[in-house]
């Protein structure tokens, strides 16, 4: 076996091509954009080369044939929140062979080493964790779009590897509509406090507006920024200037009435981001987006062919969180799907084993588990001890709180 660093144009070429030969007859897998790949190992593109650095390589058999790939990448920021410097790999493919298998994770682990990290996570994005995160272990049907699918047998190697589970996504799934076309009804509960809040006085809602787009991103920045980093010791603040360009890149096939915020006093208290499946649609694509393939996308979003809206990411202000206000902000997504009678089933996806609360509320709405993700952690440092992310901020919580009874 032979390894080979990503370097020259057809080293790209077979680091994209390898899971096209790999799945060409899983009728599940759908073929990433290959230009959304490319962007990932873009520093152009990628702004998470401005605090960190990333390599991939394949790996070739005796016959020049390619078996594998992987990924690894730093983000230094993400690390320094860490008890120990961690990097992470991605974008990881094999044959079924576990010497293959084996060869892409030690190359990999050299690397991080090499370069001072002590542990890492894996299978994670060089990027925002709403794509390509975890590795799926149950739940294998086709993916909404950003969240990853791969072969079953990925889940021994990881694991007889030395790979822990460090936490575990789940994705909930909800029928927007029945067999027979009529819509699907929330709970009464759910429908009771939403329609209660929605009355009060102080409280409003609304939907994004593209013409408003900048006073939308200064709202979800804020709501982000109070809601996450009261949660998440690895919390990194949202860069408004990123999330126009994401919004600007997915302009394409935004639904303006499928984002939703939640106002008091007309200060920004919550908001939910639901998108089309663009999946449905890219698995005609084989990875090129040339422009027969823009044509038929046209084609498609005209036709509605996208049935499933995946819920991307939400947040609720600390201070309204258990006031009923996601609730609310539900009933008008229902009601938003009342008048598109396309849509069929609702993809919440993911949320963590460590957010018990964000769990009890997709329950309340109805949605059962449908997949769940894993994502691994691997000591490289052999005294360091392996914790999981939920006791480890548990432990982090506990120790703040020590010390403020002492200040």
């Amino acid at each position: 076996m032979q390894i080979v660093e990503v370097l020259t144009k057809q080293d790209k070429k077979d680091f994209i091509n390898f899971p096209k030969r790999l799945y060409r007859n899983d009728p599940c897998w759908v073929c990433q954009l290959d230009s959304g790949v490319e962007s990932v190992f873009d520093p152009e593109k990628n702004h998470s080369f401005g605090h960190g650095e990333a390599t991939r390589w394949v790996l070739k058999d005796e016959n020049g044939n390619i078996i594998g790939r992987i990924a690894a990448f730093i983000d230094r920021i993400r690390s320094a929140a860490n008890s120990q410097p961690t990097g992470g790999i991605g974008f990881f493919e094999v044959i079924e062979d576990r010497k293959a298998a084996y060869t892409l994770f030690d190359t990999a682990r050299d690397w991080l080493k090499a370069r001072g990290m002590e542990a890492m996570d894996g299978p994670v994005n060089f990027g925002e964790n709403d794509t390509n995160w975890g590795l799926l272990v149950e739940g294998f049907v086709q993916q909404g779009f950003g969240m990853p699918y791969n072969k079953k047998y990925y889940r021994a190697f990881f694991e007889e590897y030395g790979f822990k589970n460090y936490f575990e996504q789940y994705s909930y799934h909800r029928e927007v509509r029945g067999a027979d076309g009529s819509i699907t009804k929330f709970p009464e509960r759910i429908m009771k406090i939403a329609e209660w809040l929605s009355k009060r006085p102080g409280y409003s809602f609304r939907h994004f507006e593209i013409r408003k787009k900048e006073k939308y991103v200064k709202d979800i920045v804020e709501i982000y920024n109070s809601t996450w980093s009261v949660f998440k010791e690895d919390f990194t603040p949202l860069d408004p200037l990123i999330l126009n360009e994401s919004l600007e890149s997915a302009k394409a096939i935004l639904d303006e009435e499928l984002v939703w915020f939640a106002y008091f006093n007309d200060q920004p208290i919550a908001f939910f981001v639901l998108f089309p499946d663009l999946n449905q649609i890219l698995k005609f694509f084989d990875g090129k987006l040339n422009l027969l393939n823009i044509i038929r996308f046209f084609y498609c979003k005209i036709t509605h062919k996208m049935t499933r809206a995946r819920a991307l990411v939400g947040g609720v202000h600390p201070s309204y969180q258990n006031s009923g206000v996601e609730s609310a902000i539900f009933l008008h997504i229902y009601q938003a799907f009342e008048k598109k009678p396309w849509f069929k089933e609702l993809e919440l996806s993911w949320v963590g084993d460590y957010n018990p609360r964000m769990i009890a509320i997709y329950e309340a709405l109805g949605a059962k588990k449908a997949k769940t993700h894993i994502t691994y952690r691997y000591i490289i440092k052999d005294r360091i001890p392996f914790v999981r992310y939920k006791d480890e901020m548990a432990e982090k919580h506990r120790f703040k709180q020590d010390h403020s009874k002492q200040d």
